[in-house]
């Protein structure tokens, strides 16, 4: 029987920036980080989830040869991927405090169909869309 999923991996091209921009900017902690040779099992998660582990993989040997790796980078930087969805309580807020940080933002909060979402990019160019969900109205 399965019990749901714990880990879901993004691809990056440097890890230890990775790791500074979701732990320093984004308020992850750093769930696992460990080496075998060159390759590097590194999760973190979100402090409010401590069962859901996100994963900053860098592609390549084991799982990859070179040139899928190198592939897979290109189209990570391209924002390719498919995007991440943070929640958040105010989106105007944390898109001011992510922004004092230096996080870059692909879009400013924009209200739509009752919550209001913006949109940035980690440095590997993965896509996030940080969401503040509708308020209820009862």
């Amino acid at each position: 029987m399965n019990e749901g999923i714990n880990v879901v991996g993004l691809y990056v091209d440097n890890q230890d920036e990775a790791l500074a921009f979701y732990v320093d900017k984004l308020g992850f902690r750093v769930h696992t980080d460990v080496r075998n040779g060159d390759y590097r099992w590194l999760t973190v998660q979100h402090p409010d989830q401590p069962s859901f582990q996100l994963g900053l993989f860098r592609p390549g040997p084991p799982i990859h040869d070179e040139a899928t790796a190198q592939t897979l980078r290109a189209m990570v930087a391209k924002g390719a991927m498919p995007p991440l969805v943070l929640s958040v309580a105010d989106c105007r807020a944390s898109y001011a405090r992510l922004q004092a940080l230096g996080v870059e933002f692909t879009q400013e909060p924009v209200d739509r169909f009752g919550s209001v979402d913006a949109g940035f990019r980690d440095p590997a160019g993965n896509g996030w869309k940080m969401i503040q969900a509708a308020r209820s109205t009862t």
